[in-house]
């Protein structure tokens, strides 16, 4: 049975809470009293279902069941987790925690806030208050990883573990911070930035659009993937950052910034700063951007996958603890979602791609029947010497495919293979494969006859596939 989710509040942030906790097989009951809400959050959904599964090698798990509940109480009964993510406004976070304690008394309660600190949020709830702690994600909250999990002290038992456990399962990183303070951690850092833009702005000293250039053509670049303190340990040469901070710490009594500072948002300012950013947009709408914007993160996120780097690292072994057994029938090899970087400029998967999916698919089968890392740890392997390829169909970026491979010859040394690839939706075929593999000894680079229960369970399998014809 799926583990129920309540998100309380149906904004960007709540309905990509949403879409994470869907997408990740939670059933999910959604309560906004906005007639709006229901409409933001199917576009949010929409946009999470074609970006999300790109990031993975497998399929997710399946989706979760969505209701839109008429009443709060409706929507956090009988829920394991609860999510709010209404607005900043300190009184109605009161009100509306107030009302999900009373409504669920046994549930802990995360709260989406940037900046108010969970003993702001937990005054005047009385004996649940508890309950309730900090997990502030980041937009979009369906794609990043990162969450800030506050209010260890006060917590009652249990409490801030059940959280971790929550979102950890469903794909997020949390980050437990150990002590309190207003926005947290990674909102403070931004928030210096942002200041400091802002001044640049006033002052004629660079554009919005300048500004966003330093950031993603610059430093940006290496955040992503080294954070800022190991991006300066390696500015400081050998010497690491005792050294750089020896270097480049007076630096730091120079009047640089202005952090503590801002400027006056005047009239003036905001006009300037809108019409800047609406020439930088170059007339895009907001859904365009957000479109953009999550297929760059789907690239980098999956490049600093490929890598085992930062938040790829985070996905890789999420990935590892879903056990993405493939589904569709007994020979099934590969369930996947094709992703954007895998399409040329036809619009379509590059056929290279088509190789990758039915390698993987041979992977599969070699691990199925003792032939995967641990015996090519022990010395022997299968070689690919013939791969025919037929193209039946195009394959675009967000479609779900599934591989299906049947084992045509088992015969000493040799191993023949066909395989099928189709689009899950309505399983139309979009490609045929058939491999000859040759058993090898990695010592002598030369082919040899496999194990003997190696060989007797492809006798077995081939056998069995023989009058299954996929």
């Amino acid at each position: 049975m799926a583990r129920k989710a309540a998100i309380v509040g149906g904004g960007v942030i709540g309905g990509g809470w949403a879409a994470r906790f869907l997408l990740m097989g939670w059933d999910v009951a959604l309560f906004d009293p906005s007639e709006a809400a229901r409409a933001r959050v199917a576009r949010v959904l929409e946009q999470a279902r074609y970006a999300l599964p790109m990031l993975y090698e497998g399929p997710l798990p399946p989706e979760g069941r969505l209701r839109v509940s008429e009443t709060l109480e409706q929507a956090v009964a009988e829920a394991d987790y609860i999510q709010e993510s209404v607005s900043e406004v300190l009184d109605l976070k009161h009100r509306v925690l107030s009302d999900i304690l009373a409504a669920n008394p046994d549930a802990p309660a995360g709260s989406s806030t940037s900046g108010f600190t969970p003993s702001d949020l937990r005054a005047g709830l009385g004996e649940g208050a508890g309950r309730v702690l900090v997990a502030h994600p980041f937009n979009p909250v369906y794609l990043l990883p990162l969450v800030e999990i506050v209010g260890r002290d006060g917590a009652v038992p249990g409490a801030l573990e059940a959280v971790e456990s929550a979102l950890s399962g469903i794909g997020m990183v949390p980050l437990v911070i150990p002590r309190e303070i207003d926005a947290h951690v990674a909102d403070r850092l931004l928030e210096a930035v942002w200041r400091e833009a802002l001044w640049l702005v006033r002052d004629d000293i660079a554009t919005t659009a300048q500004i966003d250039d330093a950031i993603r053509l610059g430093f940006g670049l290496r955040w992503a993937q080294m954070g800022l303190f190991e991006t300066y340990r390696i500015a400081g040469g050998d010497g690491g950052m005792a050294h750089f901070l020896a270097q480049f710490g007076p630096a730091l009594a120079w009047p640089w910034t202005k952090l503590v500072d801002v400027p006056e948002l005047t009239d003036a300012l905001v006009a300037k700063i809108a019409a800047q950013s609406d020439a930088q947009s170059d007339a895009r709408s907001i859904a365009e951007l957000e479109a953009e914007r999550d297929g760059n993160l789907v690239a980098i996120l999956r490049a600093l996958r490929a890598r085992g780097a930062a938040a790829g690292r985070a996905i890789a072994a999420h990935e590892e603890r879903l056990s993405l057994a493939p589904g569709g029938g007994a020979f099934t090899t590969v369930e996947r979602t094709i992703p954007l970087d895998w399409t040329d400029y036809n619009g379509h998967m590059n056929e290279s791609r088509y190789g990758q999916v039915f390698s993987d698919a041979s992977d599969r089968v070699l691990d199925a029947f003792g032939a995967g890392p641990d015996y090519v740890s022990a010395g022997f392997s299968y070689f690919t010497v013939e791969s025919t390829i037929r193209y039946l169909a195009e394959t675009l970026a967000g479609e779900r495919i599934r591989a299906e491979t049947r084992i045509t010859l088992a015969d000493g040394k040799k191993l023949g293979l066909s395989h099928v690839m189709s689009r899950v939706s309505d399983g139309a075929r979009l490609a045929e494969a058939d491999q000859l593999l040759v058993h090898v000894s990695l010592e002598t680079r030369r082919s040899c006859p496999p194990r003997e229960d190696i060989a007797a369970r492809l006798t077995e399998l081939a056998a069995a596939h023989a009058s299954d014809k996929v």
